[in-house]
């Protein structure tokens, strides 16, 4: 019951679809892939990537990925604790807390993960490859290295007030 009420709650946005033809004897195939961001809006986030025939089914499929994908990310006060820099292949995300009322800074890429997030305060940059598949990507990997105050008192073994 506890996982159903959950999946109620969930953001689901579709960050890209693409129209993929392969050559046959009679033709051209057409496929569809679609780029999914899933989250809680409170700090969870994941990806997925769905292929089918038809574009409802790869968008479905695409979700289902990024659910099983979610992970926890550190927010302090609708923002990130610290500044990041998320990279996966040639594409790089720069990501920076801002103060409230900023708002968000962001690309449509970015700004898709950031919102399913549940991140209402930060200024973003895209470098190197805008490609939607590279830079969610980056995003989320910019987002999995993020530490509060608290998580990096406990790895030192002190308490949050003595950093």
């Amino acid at each position: 019951m506890e996982k159903e009420r959950e999946d109620v709650q969930l953001i689901d946005k579709v960050v890209h679809i693409s129209r993929v033809a392969k050559v046959v004897k009679g033709g051209r195939r057409f496929s569809f892939s679609a780029v999914v961001v899933v989250g809680d809006g409170c700090g969870r986030v994941g990806s997925g990537l769905g292929k089918a025939n038809e574009v409802p089914e790869a968008i479905r499929k695409g979700i289902e990925r990024a659910k099983r994908d979610m992970s926890p990310i550190s927010l302090v006060n609708d923002t990130i604790p610290h500044e990041v820099l998320g990279k996966h292949g040639a594409g790089c995300v720069l990501l920076r807390p801002a103060a409230e009322g900023t708002g968000l800074i962001a690309g449509g890429t970015v700004r898709a993960v950031l919102e399913a997030a549940g991140v209402k305060n930060i200024l973003t940059k895209c470098m190197g490859s805008h490609n939607p598949h590279n830079v969610v990507k980056a995003t989320i990997r910019g987002l999995r290295q993020l530490r509060n105050r608290e998580q990096i008192a406990s790895m030192r073994g002190k308490r949050p007030e003595e950093i």
